[in-house]
């Protein structure tokens, strides 16, 4: 594979289809803007899949797994242990995500990009470990070059079995403790804002909590040499945070719509973005978080969240749970009927 795949040509929506599904939208059996954000949805749902009728029968939704060096720092709530735990959650069908993607009908998989811990043979676990977690990104870059690169590269690889397994929609989630430090960092870097204003509590931390992960994200920002995307996201990242840019790049390649989750997934898709500024044309975004540094996330990235349910869990759980939203806007787009069709007078 070519080392710098991600610098290789995204997919264009196509913009004759979003000029058709216009027409289409316009002739339905409703009074024009009656269905709200749903019409603009089902649009923008049809040129991003090129067919003016979408559709999202096979949602596919990819959490990686990866632990944090900087927990060492006492930025986390709970212990780095549940990472693993938490995998073998996902396996059994336990955790939020599993039961969401069971209620919806996704594919789930789970990919552990890094645990510290090791893991036996889990159903519905693929092995692709770049390291046993990051270094801790407050002492030195939380990866090197290499593991950049092969954290971006099980992203892609993600991306490419949902394209392969027929999906219409990518969901990328995240495990990691210490992950809302990581994130936290790469926002600072990326906005050029002091923690203070986008820390928050992750999984639980109080007030001393949160202040002392300030001072650990500060510390590791005078570290970083450049601004740039990939070296915030090797000095800063985690490998699951590293691999959902990744797989965010190559669902903009391969021309496959993302269904964008909450605070990490959005650090995430920050970076993608601001490494290929046209791959936001293939980011929709699900929810605003809890967590307080998501909304300038997304005012950064001109998003228009389709939830605000004051959720803050990760692993892909608040995407799972805005996708009937979409699936709803996709069914209108394409099953209702148009005035003609339904022999109804217009007005």
């Amino acid at each position: 594979m070519n080392p710098r795949w991600f610098e290789e040509p995204l997919a264009v929506p196509d913009a004759a289809v979003r000029a058709a599904a216009h027409a289409r939208q316009a002739q339905l059996t409703k009074p024009p803007g009656s269905l709200g954000r749903l019409e603009e949805l089902g649009i923008t749902l049809a040129a991003l899949q090129g067919s003016v009728r979408p559709h999202l029968d096979t949602p596919w939704i990819t959490v990686f797994a990866a632990d944090h060096g900087v927990v060492a720092e006492g930025i986390s709530a709970f212990p780095q242990v549940v990472t693993a735990e938490m995998v073998r959650n996902f396996a059994r069908g336990g955790a939020a995500i599993s039961v969401l993607a069971r209620t919806w009908n996704a594919r789930l998989e789970v990919v552990n990009v890094g645990t510290v811990h090791p893991l036996e043979d889990l159903p519905g676990v693929l092995d692709n470990r770049v390291g046993p977690g990051t270094a801790n990104l407050a002492q030195g870059p939380a990866m090197s070059a290499a593991q950049l690169h092969d954290a971006l590269t099980a992203g892609h690889d993600a991306a490419e079995r949902a394209a392969i397994g027929g999906a219409h929609l990518f969901i990328g989630g995240e495990m990691g403790i210490g992950n809302t430090t990581s994130a936290t960092a790469i926002a600072c870097a990326l906005l050029d804002l002091p923690a203070a204003q986008l820390a928050g509590p992750g999984t639980g931390l109080d007030a001393a909590g949160v202040q002392r992960k300030s001072q650990v994200i500060e510390q590791a920002l005078r570290l970083l040499r450049d601004p740039q995307p990939l070296t915030v996201l090797q000095t800063l990242g985690g490998f699951e945070i590293v691999a959902l840019a990744g797989a965010y790049l190559r669902c903009g390649q391969l021309g496959l719509p993302v269904l964008v989750d909450g605070f990490i997934t959005t650090a995430a898709a920050l970076a993608a973005v601001r490494l290929r500024p046209e791959l936001a044309d293939w980011l929709l975004y699900s929810h605003c978080s809890a967590e307080p540094g998501h909304r300038r996330l997304l005012q950064a990235l001109d998003a228009r969240p389709l939830l605000e349910l004051e959720m803050r869990l990760g692993e892909g759980s608040g995407a799972a749970v805005a996708l009937p939203l979409l699936r709803a806007a996709a069914a209108v787009q394409a099953d209702m009927a148009t005035f003609a069709e339904a022999g109804v007078s217009s007005a």
